[in-house]
């Protein structure tokens, strides 16, 4: 198996009182009383966005843009890790690790200054030699902000101040044996609940080698509801082990639905209750492979997507009812519609568009019909690629840093606008013209996020955020 093609992203007594100081952690820096006010726009309080979907619901972007891209606002170094932030009333909630420290910073959305820091412990190792730091975006939910380490340090903060509300090690709660490549799925918020996929696992697994988890079983906490304001365990389901999708919420004919795209294959549940009214097999027969698409969900349909066998399948479900298939590409051993790796489709209009292929020399992106998974175009050569769409465009980060901007169209592939962000102004004498390094350097894996008209894009260790709606910068 290549190394190029493995990666992926991108609980009941809690162990400390509500919004205490954190003991055993570095405390957390002093708040700052310049909070910069959120302009016209919409926040980005969850990983892919206010509606989960990686979907923006700004306008005005620009299109035609300079030679050097979009403006440069700031730019920020980055520790170990592949998360995106999240953003909420102005607060830019950052998560990575610095040596054996795993951190969350709290930066002004505009101008990238930090207001506090909140550092703990971290002895996490990948198993496969790649990164150390945290996958899970963080979670933003009123005052507090949610963040799920690689090891599977599951923490509750107060926004304002970095001050622990509560704490609770997932893996010792329930005896989670290390995935491949750590925790990887971010929590959901529902209601008062905190929705995390842990994937538990009796005493007797522990005695398993690293990395078979052929040999694993789960002992019913494969997802686990917490009180979201105490770490409370309210209920625990399923056998299932973690993968590395997150939750999907949706409301479907005024009943609300919680998919989950598990190790084993999709998990559809009421989230209130946690009754389950379905579990659908869905992964390749592969050790190694990985789930790590989160679910597409429309009216009553479910897209689900992965790169390591079956490739994609669209279900049709109904409470209390197993789910009906209504195409699959698992009978095709050639030719199948999607195979997404990490990233999520994007549906608009009647289609998905996605990077389909597990490694980067075959990767495509596609715009796939929804309802049959006809194809209707490919382009190549674009490496494996997220997508962020907003105001009837793509931003479309790949892999090796290049940034584009394509216009969603069904009928073919059709780019407005690319750039390869560079390390150095302009307007910066280069006597030798020496191509200067880029801004953002492999691998960037995780997906664009946009807030108040400010695009942030990350490489392998610097968040960067640029002005895509002009205007956007001096808003309040």
């Amino acid at each position: 198996m290549q190394r190029v093609g493995w990666w992926i992203l991108f609980f009941a007594v809690t162990q400390a009182s509500a919004c205490a100081e954190e003991p055993a952690a570095r405390p957390a820096a002093a708040a700052s009383s310049a909070q910069a006010a959120p302009g016209e726009g919409s926040d980005w309080p969850a990983f892919l966005g206010p509606t989960a979907d990686s979907k923006s619901p700004e306008t005005g972007i620009l299109t035609k843009w300079p030679a050097e891209g979009p403006p440069l606002l700031w730019k920020l170094e980055l520790g170990t890790g592949y998360c995106m932030p999240t953003i909420s009333e102005g607060r830019l909630f950052q998560f990575d690790r610095v040596d054996d420290l795993e951190r969350l910073r709290c930066l002004d959305a505009r101008t990238g200054k930090q207001h506090w820091e909140f550092t703990y412990e971290s002895q996490f190792e990948d198993l496969y030699g790649y990164d150390n730091g945290p996958r899970s975006s963080p979670v933003v939910d009123g005052d507090r902000v949610y963040t799920f380490g690689a090891e599977g340090m599951l923490h509750c903060l107060n926004t304002v101040d970095g001050k622990v509300c509560w704490k609770l090690d997932t893996a010792d709660k329930f005896g989670v044996i290390q995935n491949f490549f750590g925790v990887g799925s971010t929590p959901v918020v529902e209601n008062d609940l905190l929705i995390v996929m842990v994937g538990g696992s009796p005493p007797e697994s522990k005695s398993v080698p690293p990395g078979q988890l052929d040999r694993v079983v789960g002992n019913g906490t494969g997802i686990v509801a917490f009180d979201k304001m105490t770490g409370e365990v309210k209920y625990a389901i399923t056998d299932q082990l973690a993968s590395y999708a997150t939750p999907k919420l949706a409301t479907i004919d005024g009943r609300r639905w919680c998919f989950v795209f598990a190790r084993g294959g999709l998990v559809g549940f009421e989230p209130a209750s946690g009754k389950v009214d379905f579990e659908f097999p869905w992964r390749a027969s592969l050790l190694e492979s990985v789930n790590a698409s989160d679910p597409v969900v429309v009216g009553n349909r479910v897209l689900i997507s992965e790169t390591y066998g079956p490739g994609a399948a669209l279900l049709e479900v109904r409470p209390g009812q197993e789910p009906e298939v209504v195409w699959s590409d698992a009978e095709r051993r050639r030719d199948k519609s999607l195979q997404t790796h990490w990233n999520t489709p994007v549906y608009v209009d009647g289609y998905v568009y996605a990077s389909s292929g597990r490694h980067t020399e075959n990767a495509e992106l596609r715009c796939v019909e929804f309802d049959t998974g006809k194809v209707i175009w490919s382009q190549p050569d674009l490496t494996r690629s997220s997508l962020l769409y907003v105001d009837g465009h793509f931003v479309c980060l790949s892999e090796d840093g290049t940034l584009r901007l394509v216009r969603a169209n069904p009928n073919k592939y059709d780019p407005v606008a690319e750039v390869v962000l560079q390390d150095r102004p302009p307007t910066e004498p280069n006597p030798f013209d020496f191509k200067p390094p880029r801004l953002l350097r492999y691998p960037a894996w995780a997906a664009p996020i946009l807030s108040q008209g400010l695009l942030y894009v990350r490489g392998v260790d610097r968040l960067v955020c640029l002005e895509l709606i002009p205007g956007s910068r001096s808003a309040q």
